[in-house]
C-alpha cells in the first residue's frame, strides 16, 4: 500500500542537532524524545516552530506512522506533551564562558484535541542548536529516525544518540559516570547501585541498540581503585544487507512482497491477528485498558505493526498455522 511507503520515507528524516545539544543533560521520557525528534526533523524541513510567529504543527497521525503506534496512543502523547514537555529542562555549557546554562525545550505548546494536533515553539537555545549547522565547520550529530524508531527505552535512544557521533572514530572518550547518567536521563535517586545501573539501564540499552540499529556497541569500564568512574565505548558500523531490487513503488495488500513477514501479505497478517488462537497466545502483550485491548480493529492494527517490526517475539507456533481457521 502507498501508506506503507510513506511511513518508510518519513522514518528516513534526518535528526540533526549540534553535539552540544546532543550531549546535554536531560530527563525526557521516551515519548517526549520521539516528539522532539519529529519536531527537529519537521522544523528544519518546513522552517516552522523556530519563532513565536510560526509554530510547528505535529499531527497525531504523523507520530503514529513514524513510530508504529496506534492513533489513540499518539493522541495521549500529544496531550501529555502540552504540559510535561513544556516543563522539561536541559543543561549545557556556555561555549563562551564555560558556565552551565539551563533551558526549556519549548516555549509554547497548544494541544488541539478536536484536530489531533499539537503546536509547539522551540526555545531560543534549542533553535540555535538545530539551525546553525554549517557543514563541516559545525560539529553536529545526525542520524535517520528509523534507527531509533523501534527502540523501546529512552535510555536506548539516548545512548544511541551519544554514541553515533563517534561512529567515524569507532571509539569514544571516557564518559564520566555522573555526567553520563545525567545525559541518559537517570535521576540521582534511580539505579544508585552500579549493578542496578548496569542491568537496568546500560546492558538493556546496548542489547536493544545492537539488535535494532545500524551500529554494534561494546564497552570497557574505568575504575579509580574499586570504584567505577566511567565508561568507554567501541562503536562499529554493521555491514549493510545486500539491496534487493524493488519493482514498483506501491504495495497491494493482496500481493506478497519483500516487506511482508515470511512472504505473508497484509491481508494474511490481518487473518493471523484475528485468529482466536493468536489472540489467546499473545493477549498478554497489550494492556486490557489500552485501545488494542478493547477494540478488535485496534488489536489487529497493533499486531500487524508488531509482526512487521519484529516477528521474532511471536514464537509460540509457526505464524502460518494461524492462517488455518
Amino acid at each position: 500500500m502507498g501508506e506503507d511507503m510513506n511511513i518508510d520515507n518519513k522514518k528516513m528524516g534526518l535528526v540533526v542537532k549540534t553535539n552540544r545539544l546532543n550531549t546535554a543533560i536531560q530527563n525526557l521520557t521516551l515519548a517526549e524524545i520521539r516528539l522532539v525528534q519529529l519536531a527537529i526533523i519537521d522544523s528544519r524541513e518546513k522552517n516552522e516552530g523556530l519563532s513565536a510567529d510560526n509554530p510547528l504543527i505535529i499531527k497525531a497521525s504523523r507520530y503514529a506512522e513514524a513510530f508504529g503506534t496506534t492513533r489513540q496512543g499518539a493522541y495521549d502523547v500529544l496531550k501529555k506533551a502540552e504540559e510535561n514537555l513544556f516543563e522539561r529542562r536541559f543543561t549545557f555549557l556556555d561555549e563562551n564562558d564555560g558556565y552551565p546554562v539551563k533551558s526549556r525545550w519549548i516555549s509554547q505548546a497548544k494541544y488541539k484535541q478536536d484536530k489531533g494536533t499539537i503546536e509547539i515553539i522551540f526555545t531560543p537555545a534549542v533553535v540555535n542548536e538545530i539551525t546553525r549547522i554549517n557543514g563541516i565547520e559545525q560539529f553536529f550529530t545526525k542520524y535517520t529516525l528509523e534507527q531509533t524508531s523501534t527502540l523501546n527505552s529512552m535510555y536506548s535512544v539516548r545512548l544511541y544518540e551519544l554514541l553515533i557521533q563517534w561512529r567515524e572514530a569507532k571509539k569514544t572518550p571516557l564518559f564520566g559516570l555522573k555526567v553520563f547518567r545525567g545525559q541518559l536521563g537517570v535521576d540521582d535517586d534511580e539505579y544508585e547501585r552500579m549493578c542496578d545501573f548496569k542491568s537496568g539501564v546500560l546492558h538493556k540499552a546496548i542489547t536493544e541498540i545492537n539488535k535494532h540499529t545500524d551500529i554494534k556497541v561494546s564497552y570497557d569500564q574505568e575504575k579509580d581503585g574499586k570504584n567505577i568512574v566511567g565508561f568507554k565505548f567501541k562503536v562499529l558500523t554493521k555491514d549493510k544487507p545486500k539491496a534487493t531490487k524493488q519493482k514498483g513503488v506501491g504495495r497491494d495488500a493482496d500481493t506478497a512482497d519483500m516487506f511482508a513477514i515470511e512472504g505473508l501479505n497484509d491481508n494474511q497478517l490481518g487473518r493471523i491477528a484475528r485468529n482466536p488462537s493468536f489472540v489467546a497466545d499473545y493477549n498478554h502483550m497489550v494492556s486490557s485498558t489500552s485501545p488494542a485491548g478493547q477494540d478488535p480493529k485496534a488489536w489487529e492494527f497493533e499486531m500487524i505493526n508488531r509482526l512487521k517490526k519484529d516477528a521474532s517475539q511471536f514464537k509460540k507456533r509457526p505464524l502460518r498455522e494461524y492462517l488455518e481457521y
